[in-house]
């Protein structure tokens, strides 16, 4: 079931189709029985949208000069699609069709995208792992015994597997970065504010859309298409200098940049080969004329899960009264995961003062934080503090739903931290470990800064190019 032409850069892709090399049409359906051929072992997608993504892709002629005209990509099923489910991978939300856009859909459908389906993430997106009671778990193609990570699961485990060439995905605690990681691919959280999260909302303390991607280059492209100000945004990030795909391009100069591998979890242990991985990355970035140095940032022997959890939570319960509204009652236990549930009744006994406590800490330290980091053009850390955990390690069911959120912090210490600080951050495959998984760094950078960002990280792209490996995926459906 492997399509080489699925696995080459969304801007090929859309070149291809302009100079009429390959249809949007025949691109679409190829996407399609690749989905097909594929998503019995993987299971990444919650909705397949054969008729609309063929028909939208009929309509797509040569020479159209949308940049990604007649490309396929799937959008994670948190956010609405016209004409598609909103499920949330939850039973609470059933098959809910919205009617409206999110208003990152929207531009990726006036970019010319053709929307193949949705894709599945735990139930409400709270964990790093994909396995939620409604869709079952979501299998990593370089180990289906592993999770693809989470909660942008599905998306990640569909570009890897070669299912589609791009995926749409969002990160509020690390929910692009860790399954990019888990899976091999490239995955940005961009600065806070830097894509709208309209029309549901005005903007996110923690949360920020982008995609799962092969290269530096297809990521950079969709930052520029994504980005900036939407009418009614409550807060927006400064608009950058230039396009993020020409900064991507510029070779960086040299470079100040810290190495930080002391997770920013009390108590988080970080396996050897998650650490090579990061002081090999810093190895190469002195190789290519940067200055490195270890560091100890403001974060170490700081344990922020209960003040995340208290500001993280109440968006989880609005999710759940929201899927609630959709039924005309008011939500019951066995509507959801135990873990929702326990995040759902948590929230209700809160007061408003813990909310604005816990809100305000998170804001102090990440002051603290941003403030240390000044001098520094990135900052170095490992992706994860283990690798990809086996299937069942972490999920929302089960008598101990508060003993698998804990866990889910061990397994990921590094990336909620950037949330906090709003600063961008990439994950960046880099190495492969000797169990044959993908072993990645992320490289922080500094505020509002995602073109030098990028283009650091395409520097390291150059030296030491991950876009050609490709998963051993599997026959069979793998063991739980």
């Amino acid at each position: 079931m492997d399509d080489d032409l699925l696995r080459e850069p969304a801007l090929e892709l859309g070149a291809r189709i302009r100079a009429g090399e390959c249809s949007a049409l025949e691109l679409t359906e190829r996407c399609l029985r690749a989905i097909d051929g594929l998503e019995p072992a993987i299971n990444a997608f919650t909705f397949v949208a054969h008729e609309q993504a063929l028909e939208a892709a009929s309509a797509i002629e040569r020479g159209d000069p949308r940049p990604f005209a007649g490309v396929p990509i799937a959008i994670k099923d948190n956010r609405p699609v016209a004409g598609m489910p909103l499920t949330m991978c939850s039973d609470l939300w059933g098959d809910f069709t919205p009617q409206i856009d999110a208003y990152v859909v929207r531009r990726l459908r006036a970019a010319g995208f053709v929307l193949v389906g949705k894709t599945a993430l735990p139930e409400n997106g709270i964990l790093p792992t994909t396995e939620s009671r409604r869709n079952g778990p979501t299998r990593n193609p370089w180990a289906l015994a592993r999770t693809p990570g989470g909660s942008s699961g599905g998306s990640a485990a569909a570009v890897a597997a070669g299912m589609v060439p791009i995926a749409h995905g969002n990160d509020g605690g690390g929910s692009t970065r860790i399954p990019a990681a888990c899976c091999g691919l490239v995955g940005l959280k961009p600065a806070r504010g830097r894509i709208s999260v309209g029309p549901d909302a005005g903007d996110s303390f923690l949360v920020s859309d982008g995609v799962l991607t092969r290269t530096v280059s297809d990521t950079a492209a969709l930052l520029d298409l994504l980005a900036g100000y939407e009418a009614g945004d409550a807060t927006w990030a400064p608009a950058s200098p230039r396009r993020f795909a020409e900064a991507a391009r510029e070779r960086p100069a040299r470079l100040r940049i810290g190495l930080a591998l002391t997770p920013a979890l009390d108590g988080a242990e970080l396996d050897p080969t998650c650490a090579a991985a990061a002081r090999q990355a810093a190895a190469l970035l002195e190789t290519l004329g940067h200055g490195v140095e270890e560091i100890e940032p403001p974060w170490s022997g700081l344990d922020l899960l209960p003040d995340f959890t208290r500001a993280f939570g109440p968006g989880i319960a609005m999710g759940v009264l929201a899927g609630a509204r959709l039924t005309g009652r008011e939500p019951l236990e066995e509507d959801v995961e135990p873990l929702t549930w326990a995040m759902y009744e948590r929230a209700r006994s809160q007061d408003t003062l813990t909310y604005l406590v816990a809100q305000n800490r998170l804001e102090n330290v990440a002051r603290r934080i941003v403030a240390f980091l000044e001098p520094y053009d990135a900052v170095v850390t490992p992706a994860l503090a283990q690798r990809p955990v086996p299937t069942g390690a972490i999920h929302g069911r089960g008598p101990d739903p508060w003993g698998n959120y804990r866990r889910s912090g061990a397994f990921t210490p590094y990336t909620a931290i950037v949330n906090v600080t709003g600063l961008p951050a990439i994950a960046l495959p880099l190495y492969q470990g000797e169990d044959g998984l993908p072993s990645s760094v992320q490289v922080i950078g500094c505020p509002a800064g995602e073109g030098e960002l990028l283009a650091l990280a395409a520097q390291l792209e150059e030296a030491l190019p991950w876009a050609a490996r490709r998963p051993p995926i599997q026959a069979g459906p793998g063991p739980a």
